[in-house]
This record gives C-alpha cells, sequence and structure tokens, in this order.
C-alpha cells in the first residue's frame, strides 16, 4: 500500500510541531519550510484552509492515507456519539498505532513494518494488516520468533510513555487493549471539531 515516503522534517515544519515524534532537525529549524523561511509574510488563512490543514496533520501523524481516513470518517460519523472524538478512538485503535504506544517500535512508520512483516499477533493469532482494528480485550504481542530482534528490544528499553488504556508485560512481550482510550486520554495535539466541519461542507 502507498505511503507517504518524503522528508518528515518538511512536514512538520509546515505544522509547527514533531508530528513524526523526536527530530533533532525540526528542534534547529523550528520554522515553516520554504525559500525564505522565517521571514516570509504570511497573510491570513481561510477558514478552509485551517480545516484542511488539521485534517493533513491527523493524516501524516497517525500514517493514513486521504481514502482510508475518508472512509474513518463515514464509520465514526454513523456511530453513536461525538463524531470528531470517535473518529480519534478509530485511528487509536488501530494495531499499527497500538504497535507504536505499547514502546514495541519507536514510531508508528517502524510499527507498521512490524505488522506488515508478521512479527506481531493479536489474540495469539499472526496479523500483518497495519489498518487493523482492536476491540477492547484483544492482546497484542510480539512473535514468539522475533522477541529476540533486535530493534524490537532496543524500543522497549527506551520506553518512557504509560498509557491508561495499555497495559504492558515485558517478560511476556504482551500486551493488552485494556478500552478504548478517552478524548482526554489521547496525547496527539489534533482539533478533531475543525476535521468534522471540514468533512460537513
Amino acid at each position: 500500500m502507498a505511503r507517504y515516503t518524503g522528508p518528515k522534517t518538511k512536514i512538520a515544519r509546515k505544522f509547527g510541531e514533531a508530528i513524526f515524534g523526536e527530530d533533532k532537525s525540526f528542534e534547529k529549524r523550528n520554522y515553516p519550510p520554504g525559500q525564505h523561511g522565517n521571514n516570509r509574510r504570511r497573510g491570513k488563512k481561510s477558514e478552509y484552509a485551517i480545516q484542511l490543514a488539521e485534517k493533513q496533520k491527523a493524516k501524516y501523524t497517525y500514517g493514513i492515507l486521504e481514502r482510508q481516513f475518508s472512509n474513518l470518517f463515514k464509520k465514526a460519523s454513523s456511530s453513536k456519539g461525538i463524531t470528531g472524538e470517535i473518529l480519534l478512538q478509530l485511528c487509536e485503535s488501530r494495531l499499527d498505532n497500538v504497535v507504536y504506544r505499547l514502546g514495541i517500535a519507536p514510531s508508528r512508520s517502524a510499527a507498521r513494518q512490524l505488522v506488515s512483516h508478521r512479527h506481531i499477533t493479536v489474540n495469539g493469532e499472526l496479523v500483518n494488516i497495519p489498518s487493523f482494528s482492536l476491540n477492547a480485550g484483544d492482546v497484542v504481542a510480539v512473535r514468539e520468533k522475533s522477541k529476540s530482534l533486535v530493534a524490537i528490544e532496543n524500543s522497549l528499553a527506551n520506553r518512557n510513555d504509560v498509557y491508561e488504556w495499555l497495559s504492558w508485560n515485558s517478560e511476556t512481550k504482551q500486551g493488552n487493549f485494556v478500552s478504548v482510550p478517552e478524548r482526554i486520554q489521547i496525547p496527539e495535539n489534533i482539533k478533531e471539531q475543525l476535521i468534522v466541519e471540514l468533512y460537513s461542507k
């Protein structure tokens, strides 16, 4: 499946935050990209431009392309509850995102690769679809043959973040998707209401 493979620092600079994770290049130049950099005069953005930028930020953050993201929005809008919140919950419930949140991979793109290369199991079964949607109670684990992979061991050694909706057993290298996170538990700086307004036009 097609994925964005362009310069990530440039995208981070566009949004003014390191949406792909720690980025030393972004820290050095955390102003918008372009020939004139910081000195370029930027006119006031239209309402549509602000909404579109928020959607793009969400897509880049979770590594989701337009068609998939549009389908997630349709699913969210047809569900009971607050559409924007449900949209982010659907993004957080993706297998690649949970592998990243558990610390098995240092980034979502690395997590996507681990899933695609059949290193991850869900409830004891191999799953190689990054967009696989998890349900509360699902067990996500590192495949037995992959537990000694250096990349996974290094990532777990640097695991710092702990999330209330996930649990992790470092001995068995398996985690539990305890529950779908509430909006307040999702750390991403995304104004989901702007995305809802964009799709509602």
